[in-house]
C-alpha cells in the first residue's frame, strides 16, 4: 500500500486533521491534509514564479489554493456563474479557468479564505466535493442545449450519474459548511474507507458527436438512438491519457468497447465498474493505478465477467461506435425552444480581462443584462444559452464592444487549441503550456500561410507534463512538456477522438517546435488526399522523426518573447 492509501484509510472518511490545520493560522497544510483536501475540491499550490526570490530572502513559498467546482455536464445558471466571477475578485487572482472536464477553477485563493469560498459555491447550489481526488470526478456530457428527447435524456443522465457516485461522507459539510459533527454511523457504500486507487473519469456522448472525448475516459457511455429517443448506451472502458516520461509501464490508452446496455442499467453498470476498480486497482503504485491498466493487462473480457458477476446477469455485446467528429459548438445556433445560444471561444479556458479583449467583463455584462444560461464545453469554451432572437444583435454588439470575437471563422487554428494551466501554479508542471501556446500557435499559423495552407484547421493541444489534462495524445498535434522549455511532439490524432497520435520527435526546444513540424506540413500540402485532414495524413504517413528545420530569427524572437 502506498503512503496515500494509508492517509485515506486513516482519515475518518476524509476528515483527517483538516479542521485543526484550518484554524492554525499558517499559510499552508501538511502533506496528509493536502492529500485529503483534493477530495474536497482544492489543491494546495504556490506561485512557482516567486520560488527563487522567496528562497533567497528566506521567505516561505507563496502558498495559494486552486478551488474547483464540480458541474455535471457543465450546465449552470447565470447567477451561479456570476458567483464564481465575484469570488474570483474577492478571493482569487481575478480570473476564472474553464477546465477540459466542464468545471470552473478559481486560482490564488488563500488558506484563510478557503472556507468562505467553498461556502459561497455551496450557497449557489453547486459543490466542490469530488471535483478532485480518488473518486469519480465531474461527469461530462455534450454542452449544447438539448434539441431532441435523446439529448435531453443524456443530459439528465449525467446529473443522475454524478449524484449516484458522489461520496456520502459528512466530512465536507462539517469542515466547510455547518460545522456539525455527524453522530450517526457513517459508511461509503460504493467507495469504502479507502476510496479508489486513483481518480476516475466518466463521460456521456451523443451518437454523432464526440465532443466529450469518450475514448479517453475510464468509462464512456455512447448513446444509442431509436426514433429520436434514447435506446441505450454502448459502454467504453479503460481510457486515460496520463503517462510518465521514461516509464514504459505507464501509457495513454483509448477505451475498449465493453457492452451495450439499456438506459435503466446505466447507474448499476457504472457502479459495478467503479467497484471493480476499487477492489482490483493497484494501490501500491499510483502511477499504475488507473482502470486502463486493469483492462490492458487483464483484458476486457475479464472486466466484463466481473461486472456481470456484480450485477447478476449477462451483458449484451457492444454495438459499433461511429463518431464522425467532435463539435465545438462555437458561434450562433438555434435552440429547440426558439431561442438562440452563442458559443464563445475562451483561449485556454482563461476568462480574464487583458489589453486585447475584456472577456470577463463582456461575459458578465451579457449575463447581467440578458440572464443567459451558461454551459461549459470540453474544449474550455463557454456557451451563452437561452437568448431571445430579438436580442441576438444586441448581445453580439455588446461582446464586440469589449473586444470579444463572436465569429469562430475568424479564429483560425486557435479555434481548436487547448492547453493546461501548467506554470506557475501546477505543482506537476515541468514546462510551460498555457503561457507558451499563443506564441506557438502564432508561429504555426504563419508557417501555414507561408506554405499556402492559410485557413486550414489543425487541432493543437499543449501540456506542461505528460499527465494529459488537455488530452494532447488524441490531438492532430500534441505538444507535451518534458522539462523547462523542452517538449515531445506527437502527430496523427483525428477529429473524432478515435485514434492516439504517435511521436514525431522527442526533446524539442520550444523555439524549434515549428521547425520539427515544417517537413511534415510540407508533405501534407503535396501528398494529401482530397480533403484529408493533417492528423489523418500524419497517421497514414506514419512519420516517426524528422530533422528539425531552424526558425528564422524573427520567429525565434517571437518564441523567446
Amino acid at each position: 500500500m502506498s503512503d496515500v492509501e494509508a492517509i485515506k484509510t486513516g482519515s475518518d472518511l476524509l476528515r483527517g486533521d483538516i479542521a485543526e490545520e484550518l484554524s492554525s493560522g499558517t499559510a499552508s497544510f501538511g502533506e496528509r491534509s493536502q492529500t485529503l483536501l483534493k477530495f474536497h475540491g482544492t489543491y494546495q499550490q504556490d506561485d512557482r514564479d516567486l520560488r527563487k526570490e522567496r528562497r533567497e530572502t528566506g521567505s516561505e513559498k507563496a502558498y495559494q489554493f486552486m478551488v474547483r467546482s464540480r458541474i455535471p455536464g457543465g450546465v449552470l445558471s447565470a447567477q451561479q456563474y456570476l458567483v464564481h466571477d465575484e469570488l474570483a475578485t474577492r478571493y482569487g487572482n481575478g480570473t476564472l479557468r474553464l477546465t477540459t472536464r466542464q468545471g470552473i477553477q478559481l486560482h490564488g485563493v488563500l488558506k484563510g479564505e478557503l472556507r468562505a469560498t467553498i461556502r459561497a459555491i455551496d450557497a449557489a447550489l453547486l459543490t466542490t466535493l469530488a471535483a478532485c481526488g480518488d473518486v469519480n470526478r465531474n461527469v461530462m456530457a455534450c454542452p449544447a442545449p438539448p434539441a431532441t428527447p435523446l439529448q435531453a435524456s443524456v443530459a439528465a443522465a449525467a446529473h443522475e450519474l454524478a449524484a449516484h457516485l458522489t461520496p456520502r461522507t459528512r466530512a465536507y459539510h462539517e469542515l466547510w459548511l455547518d460545522g456539525e459533527k455527524q453522530s450517526e454511523p457513517e459508511a461509503e457504500p460504493i467507495y469504502g474507507p479507502s476510496y479508489l486507487p486513483r481518480k476516475f473519469k466518466i463521460a456521456l456522448a451523443l451518437p454523432d458527436d464526440n465532443c466529450v472525448d469518450a475514448f479517453t475516459q475510464d468509462l464512456g457511455f455512447v448513446a444509442e438512438e431509436r426514433d429520436g429517443t434514447l435506446a441505450g448506451y454502448t459502454v467504453l472502458a479503460g481510457g486515460g491519457m496520463g503517462s510518465t516520461h521514461g516509464k514504459h509501464e505507464t501509457y495513454p490508452r483509448l477505451a475498449t468497447p465493453l457492452a451495450s446496455i439499456a438506459p435503466r442499467e446505466l447507474l448499476e453498470v457504472a457502479e459495478a465498474v467503479v467497484t471493480v476498480q476499487r477492489d482490483y486497482g493497484d494501490r501500491a503504485n499510483r502511477k499504475h493505478a488507473r482502470l486502463k491498466y486493469l483492462v490492458q493487462e487483464r483484458g476486457i473480457d475479464w472486466l466484463r465477467g466481473e461486472v456481470e458477476h456484480r450485477i447478476g446477469r449477462r451483458l449484451a455485446d457492444p454495438n459499433p461506435v461511429r463518431f464522425q467528429g467532435a463539435r465545438d459548438h462555437l458561434g450562433w445556433h438555434a435552440q429547440a425552444d426558439g431561442n438562440r445560444y452563442l458559443g464563445l471561444h475562451v483561449a485556454s479556458g482563461r476568462i480574464a480581462d487583458r489589453v486585447t479583449a475584456l472577456v470577463r467583463r463582456g461575459i458578465r455584462a451579457v449575463l447581467e443584462r440578458h440572464r443567459a444560461g451558461v454551459h461549459l464545453t470540453p474544449q474550455q469554451n463557454l456557451l451563452l444559452t437561452g437568448i431571445s432572437p430579438r436580442d441576438v444583435g444586441a448581445v453580439d454588439a455588446l461582446l464586440r464592444s469589449y473586444g470579444v470575437e463572436t465569429d469562430p471563422a475568424k479564429l483560425g487554428i486557435r479555434r481548436a487549441a487547448l492547453a493546461c494551466p501548467a506554470l506557475p501554479t501546477c505543482g506537476l508542471a515541468v514546462a510551460e503550456a498555457e503561457r507558451a501556446l499563443p506564441a506557438v500557435v502564432d508561429l504555426l499559423e504563419r508557417e501555414l500561410a507561408r506554405l499556402g495552407l492559410g485557413g486550414e484547421e489543425i487541432a493543437v493541444r499543449m501540456t506542461g507534463c505528460p499527465n494529459g489534462c488537455a488530452r494532447p495524445r488524441t490531438s492532430e498535434i500534441g505538444i507535451v512538456g518534458r522539462s523547462l522549455g523542452i517538449y515531445d511532439v506527437f502527430v496523427g490524432g483525428d477529429a473524432a477522438g478515435r485514434r492516439l497520435n504517435e511521436v514525431l520527435a522527442r526533446g524539442v526546444p520550444q523555439n524549434e517546435l515549428i521547425g520539427v513540424l515544417r517537413p511534415l506540413l510540407q508533405r501534407w500540402k503535396v501528398e494529401r488526399l482530397p480533403g484529408e485532414a493533417f492528423g489523418d495524413f500524419a497517421a497514414r504517413a506514419k512519420i516517426e522523426s524528422w530533422r528539425p528545420a531552424p526558425l528564422d530569427e524573427r520567429d525565434a524572437a517571437l518564441v523567446r518573447s
